[in-house]
This record gives C-alpha cells, sequence and structure tokens, in this order.
C-alpha cells in the first residue's frame, strides 16, 4: 500500500470547496446545489432550445435567439412564476 494516496470519505466538494472547512457542511452543500444550478443551460422559453444562460442576478440570456429576460436569483423560473403564468394562461383562455 506505500505510495497511494487516501481520497477523501464521503467529501463531494465541488464549487464550495473554496470555502474549505468555514461555514459548517450543510451551508457548503447548499452553495454547491445553488451554484450547479445556477451554471447549468436551461431552456428558453421563446425558442425552446437548451441555450439560456444566467447574465447576472435574475437575468438569463438564450445564446441562440438572444432573447434576454428576467426570472429568479438562481433560477429562470421560480415555482411562484410558474403559478402565476398558469393562472395568467387560464384567465387569457376563458376571455377568448
Amino acid at each position: 500500500m506505500a505510495g497511494r494516496k487516501q481520497s477523501a470519505k464521503g467529501r463531494v466538494v465541488g464549487s464550495s470547496g473554496r470555502y474549505g472547512p468555514r461555514y459548517g457542511r450543510f451551508i457548503r452543500k447548499r452553495v454547491n446545489q445553488i451554484e450547479h444550478i445556477s451554471r447549468a443551460a436551461h431552456v428558453c422559453p421563446r425558442c425552446d432550445l437548451e441555450a439560456v444562460r444566467r447574465v447576472g442576478t435574475g437575468i438569463w440570456e438564450c445564446r441562440k435567439c438572444g432573447f434576454k429576460f428576467a426570472g429568479g436569483s438562481y433560477v429562470p423560473q421560480t415555482p411562484a412564476m410558474r403559478v402565476a403564468a398558469r393562472s395568467i394562461e387560464r384567465s387569457l383562455q376563458k376571455e377568448g
């Protein structure tokens, strides 16, 4: 077993590894999840392609069609925004 490096047991550091041992395991894990979601590509509401990227806090832009829109801080569509969009759709269907 000489020369073999021991691996970290049960530690998934990811992007929150920059914090080291500070702030506690649960907060570092939550930061890691949020950063993973916010940096991923999301589906564009206009062209339906997976090309939406986060430009800034709450600002999202599609790299394909250039559609720029406001959304959640870390996800393009928040659960509350989905509920609001659904109720708006229903009210428009009742009128038309």
